[in-house]
Parts: C-alpha cells; structure tokens; sequence
C-alpha cells in the first residue's frame, strides 16, 4: 500500500531564488534599464555646481554604491526596513533643482547636510505617514511628477548649448541624432532593447562622437580599478535651515513616489502591501537618504522604470533586484566606470536628456490620467505649473528676495510641489478623508468602501464611461473619439 505524497508549502514567487545562470543576466537587465537615470543625477549637479572631472566621476561612483546598498535593503530586509519586494532605488530627480539651489547658495556639503536631514525626517514619518498620504492625491503627485520632468529640460538644453546662449551645429546635430536614434530603436527594435533605448542612444551616440574630437576621456587612465567610497569625502555635512526645508519637501515627495511604487509592485507580484510592509519600505527609503548624505550622494527613492520592467518581464523574485544590487555596487567600486560615463559628450547627453527627461514628463501626465478633471483640478495643475516654471524661464526672478525664499522658490520643483499641496487643500477640502486610501479614490472619484484592485479598476472604467456618455450628450460629440 502506498504512502501519500506530501509536499511542504509553496513559496511565493517573490521569495524564489532563480539558479544564478539566469539570477544574474535578469539582474543585469535591470541595472541597464535604469543606469542612465541613475547617473544623471550626479552629471547634472556636479557640472551645474563647476566640479572637476574627477570629482563627477567620483559622485556617480558614489552613487552607483549607494543605489546597491539601498537596492539591497529594500529587496532582502532587515528588521524593520525594506519592503521585501522587487524594488530598484536610484537617486531621485525630485531633488535636482532643490539640491542645485542649495550648492549654489552654500556649497555641496549643505546638500549632504539637507540630505542626512531628509532621511532622518522620513525615517520618523514613515510609521504614521498613511495618515499624511490623503495630501499627496494624484492630482498632487501626478502635478509634481510632471513639473519635475519641466524643469529639467532646462538641464538637457544647458548640455546642448554648453551652458552658452546659443548650441553650435555640431552640437545640435549629435544631440538630434541622438534623439532619434533613441526614437527609432523604440520604434523597430526587440522588446529588449527598446527597454535600454536611452543607455544605448548614449553608447552609440559617444561611439560615433570620438573621431570628431568630442569625447574626453583622459580621466579615464588615471582612474584606479579599486576604490572605497570614503564617507565624507568633501568635508562635514552644514544643516542650514533654509536648506533642510527645502529637502524635507522633496522628502514628502519621495515618500508619496514609492509608496505609489510599491503599492503598484505589490499588485504585480500578487503581493498586496500591508500598511506595515509600506512603512518598512519608506523606513529603508529613509535610510537610503541618510546613507546617501554621509557617502557623498543625494536623496533615494524606488523606480518607476523597473517596476514596469517587473510587470513586462513578470519575473517576481526579489532576489533578482538583490542580484541588481550587488552589480551597482561592484560598479560603484571601479572608478574607471565612472570616468567612462563622465566622458560622454554633453550633446550626447542633451540628446538623451530630452528623452530621459520627457519620459519624466509623461510619468506625471500617466499619473494625472487618473484625476477626475473639474474646473477646480484644472486650476490646481495649471497655477502649480505656472509657479514652478516661473524661476525655468527667468532664472533672476527672485534676486531681489532674501536668501532663504530663493534657496526654497528658485527650484520650480519644491515650489510647484508647495503650489500644488496648498492649492489642493485650499479647493479639494471635501477630498481630504481620514483614510488615505478613501482619499485617493475619492480624487478618483470612486467610492471610498472600494478598497480591491479589481474594485478599484471597475468603478474607474464605470466613471470614465459615464462621463464620456454626459460629454456626448452635452456636446454632441461621438463617444468613441
């Protein structure tokens, strides 16, 4: 008689550790898929800040460490922090014009400073910030998500025109045909490739660039194959007030940009985020800032690139961004990785800027597909908009006002932000709920008992069908259009 087979219990997906021939060619895509995001920031700050070549490539070595070791916590764990999903972190361009604004006002230690101090500031919020989420609607996130991608435009523009009024023809070529070159391989290119298309625009770009002379890349014999990232490198980190509130705004940003991350992840590993599970992960996103103060580099938040990676590859295991981890950080370890990437033209870079950047944009128009616009939404995006982009066009705006309301109004970004969070608590009142889930549905206009995804989903296509069917009555218009 023969015994009945017993099996243990299944493991999740997301806990599954895939044999290494595949572990690290899947962790591999991912670092391509966000590489050139992340190093753009330290590119953009340390030439708009005059730092060496050296220096640059120091701060994306840096950088590329930190990620690791932020990638690591947020994937695997420890006690209280990290999510335990397939999350990758990257330096976040919410902090860009903000940090810019400081290092110009003081120096580069006042943005570590800021930074330390916006770590510390969302590892205490993280326990209690779902009862602050009901400020931070789409309508506000998807506005400074999008003005985040406008202001940056100014970077990809100042990379073209070398920072002079006017770009020069080569310059303005390769830069173009950098675009397109990107704009076609997302056209007629696999799937995998589409997926790199900004990497790859800039290796061919800088490829095709070194028999015109463009490409410097002396720094790169005199970087070593080893280095630690010394913590402190550029001396003591300063907390100027002024500056510390600046960041603490981008903070809140952060916060409200992976918690969007890591609830949309969850749904895609069937994983649901449990209110505990999110303060774990803004906890590690908060240790991640204040890691990235001390070595050297700026505020971290997850990316959004690799999560949509996750939901086309379907591939769940956590294990993989751990794997994606380790790479950055052996990255971060050779300093001729660095000297490489800081040796790209900057018309190369403009060129891919206006891509990398756009994508910025339209994260934040996707994320506003969601608002259910009424006159009073309208108004909200268009004066948030507005306000941001005041200091964009006419940098000089504020010279005449003290330092501390230049240091917080000259970045679009943390001025958009204020905009937008204030505007909507003025004119959206009846939204702000106790339960912040109640609160963003509420923006959504979906009623605040719905909690499931697949509720969720259901009643936002009944509102859409709804409102499509009163606009042809209204107007006459056909429905389908």
């Amino acid at each position: 008689m023969s015994r009945p087979v017993t099996t243990g219990p299944t493991r999740h997906p997301v806990d599954e550790i895939p044999r290494l021939d595949r572990l690290f060619p899947l962790g591999l895509q991912h670092v391509l898929a966000m590489y050139a995001g992340a190093v753009a920031v330290p590119l953009i700050v340390g030439g708009a800040l005059g730092y060496s070549s050296a220096d640059i490539a120091f701060l994306i070595s840096a950088d590329l460490f930190v990620a690791g070791v932020a990638t690591l916590v947020q994937s695997i764990g420890f006690w209280r922090f990290g999510v335990r999903l397939p999350l990758m972190q990257g330096v976040t361009f919410a902090a860009v014009g903000p940090m810019i604004a400081i290092g110009n006002q003081y120096d580069i230690t006042a943005i570590f400073g800021a930074t330390i101090a916006c770590g510390l500031f969302m590892i205490a919020l993280a326990p209690v910030f779902s009862s602050v989420l009901r400020y931070f609607p789409p309508l506000v996130t998807g506005t400074v998500i999008m003005i985040i991608g406008l202001s940056l435009m100014g970077v990809a523009a100042g990379w073209i025109t070398n920072n002079e009024e006017s770009a020069q023809p080569r310059d303005l070529a390769f830069a173009a045909a950098t675009l397109i070159f990107i704009i076609m391989l997302e056209k007629f290119a696999p799937p995998a490739l589409a997926r790199v298309s900004v990497l790859l625009g800039l290796v061919v770009g800088t490829i095709v660039a070194v028999p015109f002379g463009m490409v410097d890349w002396s720094g790169v014999s005199e970087a070593g194959w080893f280095a630690v990232i010394t913590p402190l490198h550029f001396g003591l980190p300063t907390f100027p007030i002024a500056a510390v509130i600046s960041m603490l705004v981008v903070g809140l940003v952060i916060m409200t940009e992976t918690t969007g991350d890591m609830l949309a992840v969850g749904e895609i590993v069937d994983r649901p985020v449990t209110k505990q599970q999110l303060g774990d992960g803004l906890r590690a996103d908060g240790l991640s800032t204040m890691l990235g103060g001390f070595f050297n580099t700026f505020p971290y938040t997850a990316f959004a690139q690799n999560v949509g990676l996750v939901s086309l590859t379907r591939v769940k295991s956590r294990w993989v961004t751990a794997m994606s981890g380790v790479i950055l950080i052996a990255l971060g370890l050779v300093p001729k990785v660095a000297a490489v990437v800081e040796g790209v033209p900057r018309a190369v870079l403009g060129g891919a800027g206006i891509a990398l950047f756009g994508m910025v944009v339209a994260a934040g128009v996707r994320t506003l597909v969601k608002v259910h616009f009424t006159n009073t939404n309208i108004l909200v995006v268009a004066i948030a908009v507005g306000i941001a982009l005041l200091p964009t066009v006419q940098p000089e705006i504020y010279a005449n006002f003290p330092s501390w309301f230049q240091l917080i109004f000259d970045s679009g970004i943390s001025a958009g932000a204020i905009a937008a969070i204030l505007l909507n608590l003025l004119l959206n009142r009846d939204q702000l709920n106790d339960d912040h889930v109640a609160a963003a549905h509420g923006a959504r206009s979906i009623p605040k008992n719905l909690s499931r995804p697949d509720e969720v989903r259901q009643a936002e296509a009944a509102r859409a069908a709804n409102r499509s069917d009163g606009d042809a009555a209204d107007d006459g218009a056909d429905p389908r259009r």
